[in-house]
């Protein structure tokens, strides 16, 4: 029996299956997975068991519109697909699987609770309560198609392994301090800590003898904040263009002691390598089911305000425009979580 399943973006929900995926996998070896994703993803899956294979889709170039969704199914019916798990459930996703439901395919996709998550969200009469978290709603999709497994993963790299360091050593040197990563930045505003504040948090640090600091980030503005702090606060390191490539960057996030990161898809790539995360929360709210997997509830750092969550990715604006949940949040309060890793 061969299972496709779909997610294409973006980085925090693809890395979010990964998990659910695995165990499944694991514990339903007669059955092949194939996994639809963006090429630039593939290293999330390359430690997985042999009966997942990944496919490579690009809905943006190769494969966009009506046409290139067409065609993309004419390459995927090639696979003799038996049943479609749609774990994304979007306008493209959608009509991939319409297609093969059109041709006596089964098809299964993901309940986001759209609902649910307006009640947490909405600006009067919030109904604040812990949501079913996405890696459930990923693992009831399985369910549905006849596969339900507990998820019990570990880390991509397997249960107690790290990423090879003989990878990243030429490019970190030895491991002789405490490692910690800042990853300062997000896709949105709303889940964006203020940066003069993130680097009072880095300066603590830089000037503690036993650490050692790595940023993490991408693009060019993200780019020329993270070279000034490298060149102004010693035992510093930023990533960009000196780590290449995904794996590069899941190798040292295995080998850090703790990540300081937004809600962003950084929390979520070093959650799967079995990293310790500070994640502070801003617009958005752990409620809403998308926290770190396995991660500690403790390590979440935020504001108690009456108009939190009001956003569920955080790209709404902030209609008090001043986002107090994020300039409001004081650096102690990161500072002191961190501490217990430094001891």
């Amino acid at each position: 029996m061969n299972i496709l399943i779909i997610r294409l973006s973006a980085i925090g929900d693809v890395a979010m299956t990964v998990p659910v995926i695995d165990s499944v996998a694991r514990k339903y070896p007669q059955v092949n997975f194939t996994v639809l994703s963006r090429p630039f993803l593939r290293p999330l899956f390359s430690k997985m068991p042999g009966n997942v294979v990944f496919e490579v889709a690009d809905p943006e170039n190769e494969y966009k519109g009506i046409v290139g969704i067409w065609k993309l199914f004419l390459r995927l019916r090639k696979r003799k697909i038996d049943a479609v798990a749609d774990l994304h459930d979007v306008l493209r996703s959608k009509m991939l699987r319409g297609l093969f439901f059109l041709t006596g395919t089964k098809t299964i996709h993901i309940d986001k609770g759209r609902q649910e998550k307006k009640s947490i969200t909405r600006k009067h009469n919030k109904q604040i309560h812990p949501l079913k978290s996405t890696f459930i709603r990923y693992s009831e999709v399985f369910s549905r198609l006849g596969f339900p497994a507990d998820i019990n993963f570990v880390s991509v790299f397997g249960k107690g392994n790290k990423g090879d360091f003989e990878n990243i050593k030429p490019v970190t040197g030895e491991k002789n301090m405490t490692w910690i990563g800042i990853a300062p930045f997000a896709k949105h505003q709303g889940k964006i800590y203020p940066l003069e504040k993130t680097e009072e948090i880095v300066s603590y640090l830089a000037f503690r003898e036993n650490c050692r600091l790595f940023f993490f980030g991408g693009g060019n503005e993200e780019q020329k904040i993270l070279s000034e702090w490298e060149i102004k606060y010693p035992r510093s390191f930023s990533i960009i263009g000196k780590i290449t490539g995904f794996e590069q960057e899941l190798t040292l996030m295995s080998h850090l002691d703790v990540m300081v990161s937004m809600d962003s898809a950084n929390m979520h790539l070093a959650s799967l390598v079995g990293t310790p995360v500070i994640s502070v929360w801003g617009a958005t709210h752990p409620y809403a089911g998308f926290y770190g997997w396995n991660q500690l509830p403790e390590n979440i750092v935020q504001s108690d305000l009456y108009c939190r969550p009001c956003s569920i990715y955080g790209n709404i604006p902030c209609y008090r425009n001043d986002y107090a949940c994020l300039v409001k949040l004081p650096v102690k309060a990161i500072i002191d979580v961190i501490e217990k890793y430094l001891k």
